[in-house]
C-alpha cells in the first residue's frame, strides 16, 4: 500500500456504486492506489479490512470459503481478491441471502473477469470500477480533466502554457503514487525494478504455471519498445527459444495484470480498406521509461521515442479520465491501407466520435490533420471533433470541427472554478 494521499476522482463513482450494489470491485495494477482508496472509503463508512496478501488468511479462506464468508461482518473490504477465487461463489450465496448495498468492497490486481469461477457467480450483483495509476490532473489537483469538457461538447478550451522539457519529465514520472514521491531518478528506477520483480514472483506465479519466469521481464521490455505502435508478436517472440504460442500466453498474462492495453482498430461500416491490427500501449509511461533505462534528458534527445511515449502518455491520461466519466466510452485507433492514420478514436456510447492526433512539436500545420479529415469523411454524422495535441500555448482552429490544442490543456484547462 502506498502512503500518499492524492485525491482520486473515481471516489464519487465508487460511493455511488456502494450505495446501490451489493458487491463492488476496484481493479487495476498493483500499487496504483486501490488499497489506499478502499481504506479511505472504509474509514468513512465503517468497513472491516482484510488483505489476501496475508498467506495465512488465504489458507483459511481456501480451506473453508463458506464458513469464512459467513464469519465476515456486514461491511468488509477484501483486498487482492484474485488470490482466493474460491470465495466468489460463497459471496454470491451470502448476497443472495441478504441483498444489501455495499456489503463487499473488493480489490484486485488481476482481471478477475478472466477467472473461470467468476464467470457466472456474481452476474447482476457486482459493479467493477477500473482504477489506473494517477492521472496528471489528479497529481496536480487541477480538476477533472479535458475529457469531461469534450464529452459535453464544450470546445471552448482555454490557452495553457507550453511544456517544453517538462513534457519529457511528465512522461518519465508516470502515475504510480510511490515513485512520484522519490526525489532521485535512481531511486525511482529501483522502485520499478522491484515492482516488476514482485509481479513476476507473486502475481504471475499465482495466476499461471510458468516454467520460464525469467522470460517475463524481457517480454515486458520488448512490449515497452513497441508502445504506441502496431502490435507485432513475431518481433516480441524473436529473441526467445520458446514458441510464439507461449509468448502470446505471457503477453496475455501481462495484459491480465493491467500492465498492457491493446487498442483495437476502428472498423466502421466501410472498413474494407482499413488495417485491423491493434496497437499496443503500456499502461504507464513511467514504467516504460524505467524498462528502457531512459531518463527525461535521454527521452528529450530521442525524438522518435519521445513521439511514441507521448502518444502513450496522452492515451493513458484519456483512459484515466474516462474511468470517472458518466459516459460509456470505447477507444480505438484508425489506419487504412493508404497510410492515413489517427492515434486515438473515442466513441461516445453511440452518440458520436472524437478523434485525436498527438505530436511532440511546438508547431502544427494543415498536414497534421490529414488522417483526421480522412476519418471524418468515413464517420459522417457521427463526427464531433478532431483534435491535434501539440506542445504549444494556444488553441487554434483548423477548419470546421478541427482544433489544435496544447497538450497541457489535457489537465490544465479542466481546472474547476
Amino acid at each position: 500500500m502506498d502512503n500518499t494521499d492524492y485525491p482520486r476522482l473515481l471516489q464519487l463513482r465508487l460511493e455511488e456504486a456502494l450505495g446501490d450494489t451489493p458487491v463492488v470491485l476496484i481493479h487495476g495494477p498493483r500499487q496504483c492506489g486501490k488499497t489506499t482508496l478502499a481504506q479511505k472509503i472504509g474509514k468513512q463508512y465503517g468497513y472491516h479490512y482484510l488483505s489476501f496478501d496475508d498467506v495465512n488468511l488465504v489458507a483459511a479462506a481456501k480451506a473453508d470459503p463458506v464458513g469464512f464468508v459467513d464469519r465476515l461482518g456486514q461491511r468488509v473490504i477484501l483486498d487482492e481478491i484474485q488470490h482466493v477465487p474460491e470465495l466468489f461463489s460463497s459471496i454470491k450465496q451470502s448476497v443472495d441471502r441478504q441483498r444489501q448495498p455495499g456489503r463487499f468492497l473488493l480489490t484486485g490486481s488481476a482481471n478477475v473477469l478472466l477467472l473461470p469461477k467468476l464467470a457466472d457467480s456474481l452476474a447482476g450483483r457486482l459493479e467493477i470500477l477500473p482504477l489506473r495509476p494517477l492521472a496528471r490532473c489528479e497529481i496536480e489537483q487541477s480538476g477533472s480533466g479535458l475529457l469531461s469538457q469534450l464529452l459535453n461538447r464544450s470546445f471552448d478550451i482555454h490557452c495553457t502554457g507550453k511544456l517544453g522539457e517538462q513534457l519529457a519529465a511528465h512522461i518519465v514520472a508516470g502515475g504510480f503514487p510511490e515513485p512520484l514521491q522519490r526525489r532521485s531518478e535512481r531511486r525511482r528506477r529501483l522502485w520499478y525494478q522491484n515492482y516488476v520483480e514482485t509481479l513476476v514472483q507473486r502475481d504471475i506465479r499465482d495466476l499461471a504455471r510458468i516454467s520460464n519466469l525469467d522470460a517475463i521481464p524481457k517480454v515486458l521490455q520488448l512490449v515497452a519498445v513497441q508502445s504506441a505502435q502496431l502490435l507485432n508478436m513475431s518481433t516480441i517472440a524473436a529473441p526467445f527459444q520458446i514458441t510464439r504460442q507461449t509468448i502470446t500466453a505471457y503477453f496475455a498474462l501481462l495484459k491480465n495484470i493491467f500492465l498492457i492495453d491493446t487498442l483495437p482498430a476502428w472498423h466502421g461500416n466501410r472498413g474494407k480498406r482499413l488495417v485491423k491490427t491493434p496497437k499496443v500501449h503500456m499502461t504507464d509511461t513511467g514504467l516504460v521509461a524505467a524498462l528502457l533505462g531512459m531518463n527525461a534528458a535521454q527521452l528529450e534527445a530521442d525524438r522518435i521515442m519521445l513521439g511514441h511515449l507521448l502518444e502513450s502518455f496522452v492515451y493513458n491520461e484519456l483512459r484515466r479520465q474516462a474511468s470517472w466519466a458518466d459516459s460509456n466510452l470505447e477507444f480505438f485507433h484508425f489506419r487504412d491501407k493508404d497510410q492515413y492514420e489517427v492515434d486515438i478514436v473515442i466513441e461516445l456510447d453511440g452518440r458520436g466520435m472524437i478523434a485525436i492526433e498527438v505530436k511532440a512539436a511546438a508547431t502544427v500545420t494543415e498536414k497534421d490533420f490529414k488522417g483526421l479529415k480522412k476519418l471524418r469523411s468515413i464517420a459522417g454524422p457521427a463526427w464531433l471533433a478532431g483534435i491535434v495535441f501539440y506542445d504549444g500555448e494556444r488553441v487554434l482552429p483548423f477548419g470546421e470541427q478541427m482544433l489544435a490544442v496544447p497538450i497541457s490543456a489535457l489537465w490544465g484547462s479542466g481546472r474547476e472554478s
